[in-house]
């Protein structure tokens, strides 16, 4: 048999695939991948925050404070007799690891976080909507029921991955990164989570005051208020719903035998600024 030798075909070396789509392809492939990274990062630092001892924590993130959070000035009357109802909490804890320490951020949002180091973020915008001091008080031990379980570390896992993450694909500077309170509140606790933390502050709360009355008339107040859903996005986003709540701290208030009802402490600044709130 005679080897006859023929010229290529046109277009031998060229994709039938549309330029766009296969640029597409690769485009979406290396999202994905990276997506798969960020993720697997982001649970590999939760796994080892956790055997982080929380003394060491404690002393790792000792006078820390998030670039995004405009804390009110110290001597501000709000911010003194918050970190006075969290120290009067925290006696109920003593094996506790943490020296907390409350900052007021001054923003509209109402919210509250428990930060690395114990550290507890509280806004103007949530200060403004308590009317008492329970109120204020079984918010406060909620977020000091992430610190009991540790949930605070997996805000910190993640917080930290997401500002590595944007820095890579924004082209800033990694080794000048900070890790912003609205970072860290992308984190998404569980149901059980977020339920444990609000049986331990309740339970903090029928410590201090001797009865549970009023822990829970913030959110009350919240789910009858049409705009309750815009208004309080903020705080929705990172705690259950209002409504379920409610319900399982009714339950445990009955189910341990805690009074529903019982005196209600005015908060300090309320009384200043309307003496007939006193009640």
């Amino acid at each position: 048999m005679k080897f006859v030798a023929r010229q290529p075909a046109d277009g031998i070396n060229v994709s039938k695939t549309h330029p766009l789509v296969e640029a597409s392809t690769l485009v979406v492939g290396l999202s994905a991948i990276f997506v798969l990274i960020t993720v697997a990062l982001i649970f590999l630092v939760e796994i080892a925050l956790y055997f982080v001892p929380a003394e060491k924590e404690a002393a790792l993130f000792d006078g820390w404070l998030p670039d995004d959070v405009l804390s009110l000035a110290q001597s501000d009357e709000r911010l003194i007799a918050t970190q006075d109802i969290v120290d009067r909490l925290a006696m109920h804890w003593p094996e506790s690891p943490y020296r907390f320490r409350v900052e007021v951020d001054d923003s509209d949002a109402a919210n509250a976080m428990a930060l690395p180091g114990g550290l507890i973020i509280v806004t103007t915008g949530l200060l403004d909507q308590v009317e008492s001091e329970n109120e204020l008080a079984f918010v406060l031990g909620h977020e000091l029921g992430h610190f009991k379980n540790r949930d605070h570390l997996r805000a910190l896992g993640r917080g930290a991955v997401l500002s590595l993450f944007f820095a890579v694909t924004t082209g800033d500077d990694v080794a000048g990164i900070g890790i912003n309170a609205a970072d860290i509140t992308l984190r998404g606790f569980s149901r059980r989570q977020e339920s444990n933390a609000d049986a331990f502050g309740l339970t903090l709360v029928n410590k201090e005051y001797g009865h549970v009355a009023e822990s829970w008339r913030l959110f009350e107040r919240w789910e009858i208020q049409d705009d309750s859903i815009l208004r309080f996005a903020s705080y929705l986003s990172t705690h259950p719903s209002a409504d379920d709540r409610i319900a399982d701290m009714k339950d445990l208030a009955r189910g341990e035998g805690w009074r529903l009802d019982g005196a209600v402490a005015p908060l300090n600044w309320q009384q200043k600024e309307n003496p007939a709130t006193l009640r």
